[in-house]
């Protein structure tokens, strides 16, 4: 079950998570009820929702989330087929722009199945579901899956109180969730905060895997500053990457080498424990970019991850792994075994960048070692 948390004034820590459902990140709903005003597929997206005062569809005004028509029948509900299998810490359910017509209430269930993937079809707005298809959907019994959110108020799409959030305490891997809305009308977005789960034993030992990759199960457990950019984005398939605010301590003017106090810091737990062989430091895109990055590791146990949390990172047993780089413009930087302090196994990361600025991917490339990192459970305040 859940605890509801209903106001965005009261953020939770699950939000440091990534959003496992996003189309990103392959994320798809397999079925909708009803998709006669918004298709259901809106609410995966990345984007944050829209509002456009003149836009209208020829079934009505034009909504970016998922609206179905008013219910004479039990409810309306939608299946979501995660992009990234995973355990679920958090979820939100975003009612914006749907402030006369939000479900009163709401309920999720999950399971953990092992179907196709599936490829969505055409836009399916003014549309429902058909006999076949609800014939097809109904061998799933998604009616008895597990419940992750009992049946629970929503608050409308006001800007103050559009996020209706709810902590899971659910620790089994899911892959699909069933979205309920009691008994219909408009949800703008679904996200579902988590880490993934990869099946390592699947994975040769002499393989090199890109460690942090969200897919693999690498999660931002801090930052110092994502004031343009979550630093998650980095390890994502398909996001804008990390970027701080300009550091309000950099000198009046500057000269020569770029020496300033100060820097940004990002930490990341690896989804297995290893030996990182080489590195990807990307500022594609950005010519803001850090004048320098370095890169430190350590290996954790649970309890202590969460002293580290505890203490904003000050604590903990880091060793440097990339010494100082000076970094480039809109570009891939490779760094090859050569270029790496020799280390143990590690599993966590810390990306430092100085004085500040963008960096749009990192990637950690190394061989799993010994057993995968805890993802059991969420360190207790991020």
């Amino acid at each position: 079950m859940a605890e509801r948390r209903a106001t965005a004034a009261a953020e939770p820590d699950f939000l440091q998570f990534n959003d496992l459902a996003c189309e990103a990140e392959g994320g798809k709903v397999i079925f909708a009820t009803d998709e006669w005003f918004a298709p259901a597929k809106n609410l995966l997206k990345r984007e944050a929702p829209q509002f456009i005062p003149s836009a209208f569809t020829e079934f009505g005004k034009w909504m970016d989330g998922w609206e179905t028509r008013r219910k004479r029948i039990p409810h309306d509900w939608c299946i979501v087929q995660l992009g990234v299998p995973g355990l679920i810490h958090g979820l939100d359910v975003d009612t914006s722009f749907f402030t006369g017509n939000h479900p009163p209430y709401v309920s999720i269930q999950a399971t953990c199945l092992e179907l196709p993937s599936f490829t969505p079809g055409e836009d399916r707005t003014g549309m429902a579901a058909t006999a076949a298809q609800i014939a097809a959907v109904a061998k799933l019994s998604s009616e008895v899956w597990p419940e992750l959110v009992g049946v629970a108020p929503l608050q409308p799409g006001h800007a103050d109180r559009c996020h209706n959030y709810f902590r899971v305490s659910s620790r089994s891997r899911v892959t699909h969730l069933r979205l309920n809305m009691h008994p219909d009308g408009g949800i703008a977005r679904l996200r579902v905060f988590g880490v993934g789960q990869r099946d390592w034993s699947a994975v040769p030992t002499n393989q090199d895997v890109d460690l942090v990759a969200l897919t693999n199960g690498g999660v931002c457990l801090g930052y110092s500053d994502a004031h343009f950019g979550h630093p998650r984005n980095m390890i994502a398939n398909m996001a804008d990457g990390w970027e701080t605010a300009r550091r309000l301590d950099r000198p009046k003017t500057l000269q020569g080498i770029l020496q300033v106090p100060g820097w940004e810091w990002a930490v990341f737990r690896l989804g297995h424990p290893g030996l990182i062989g080489s590195i990807e430091v990307d500022t594609n895109h950005f010519k803001n970019f850090p004048d320098s990055c370095r890169i430190e590791a350590c290996l954790l146990t649970p309890e202590e991850e969460a002293r580290c949390v505890q203490t904003r990172w000050n604590s903990g047993k880091w060793e440097v792994l990339l010494a100082p780089q000076k970094l480039r413009p809109h570009h891939r930087h490779h760094y090859s075994k050569a270029d790496l302090a020799p280390t143990r196994p590690v599993s966590h990361v810390r990306l430092i960048i100085a004085p500040d600025g963008g960096v749009s991917r990192l990637r950690l490339w190394g061989r799993p070692t010994g057993a995968p990192a805890n993802q059991s459970r969420p360190s207790s305040k991020l």
